[in-house]
């Protein structure tokens, strides 16, 4: 992945400025994006304002983010390899308590936010008759928890999952790799937003006992991003979680 240029959505913190971070440190290209442009530009000075690295405010929601993105990737970097779609919003509601603007707000920044930037990006890697998309899914589309209502974040969720195996179909005989990441119980600051505060209290959710790290996608990440023979397939980076659980 050397000198390939990677566009990664939802940077400035968590998920996304970790696996910024890593990809940067492999000497990758990487385009950050945000909604928030004081929180990624400070993302962006943190991960030592690297020369490699370039950042781009924008509502991923909005279809000309999308392609602004892919824009400044090319003029900056002259070339866009790898697509990761890691913004997202989540948050658990009882399902009879879950409103309209609720379904929006996943369904604009989760699902249409995935969508318009892979659709902005896909003519390129036509062109260059090769590119990786990564999504960013979760463990949870395939094992519903009782005690986690997240019915509106998740419909969300199971619809980039499945985006993932449509865009594997369409587009493999342009040697075009689309997989999504589902994590498990992640150490980042979600879990303080969603209520979580001592994220370690949910080990028990993974065979292995422990929750995970942030740099254990980006090592996914970045394995699928160079991985050649893989694609239309959902990754669980989870510790076990979807297999059973250490309680």
């Amino acid at each position: 992945m050397k000198n390939k240029t990677v566009i990664i959505t939802g940077a400035s913190s968590g998920i996304g400025k970790g696996i910024a971070k890593y990809f940067i440190e492999k000497k990758s290209n990487v385009v950050m994006n945000s909604s928030n442009l004081e929180n990624l530009k400070e993302a962006y000075q943190d991960l030592g304002s690297p020369t490699n690295a370039t950042y781009l405010a924008g509502d991923i929601s909005k279809k000309e983010t999308g392609q602004k993105l892919v824009n400044l990737a090319i003029e900056k970097f002259n070339s866009v390899e790898v697509l990761i779609n890691n913004a997202g919003v989540f948050s658990p509601k009882p399902f009879l308590e879950v409103e309209d603007k609720d379904l929006e707000l996943y369904w604009n920044v989760n699902l249409k936010g995935t969508y318009f930037a892979s659709q902005a990006i896909i003519p390129h890697m036509i062109k260059q008759h090769n590119g990786a998309i990564i999504n960013i899914g979760t463990v949870l589309v395939e094992h519903a928890i009782d005690g986690f209502p997240a019915t509106a974040p998740l419909t969300s969720k199971g619809a980039i999952h499945s985006l993932t195996r449509q865009l594997a179909a369409e587009f493999g005989k342009n040697n075009i790799k689309v997989n999504t990441i589902a994590p498990g119980i992640i150490r980042s600051p979600l879990q303080k937003k969603i209520g979580v505060e001592d994220a370690d209290s949910l080990a028990g959710l993974h065979l292995l006992n422990r929750i995970g790290e942030i740099k254990e996608i980006a090592e996914a990440a970045y394995y699928l991003a160079s991985a050649n023979f893989i694609t239309g397939e959902t990754i669980n980076v989870a510790g076990g979680h979807t297999a059973g659980h250490s309680i």
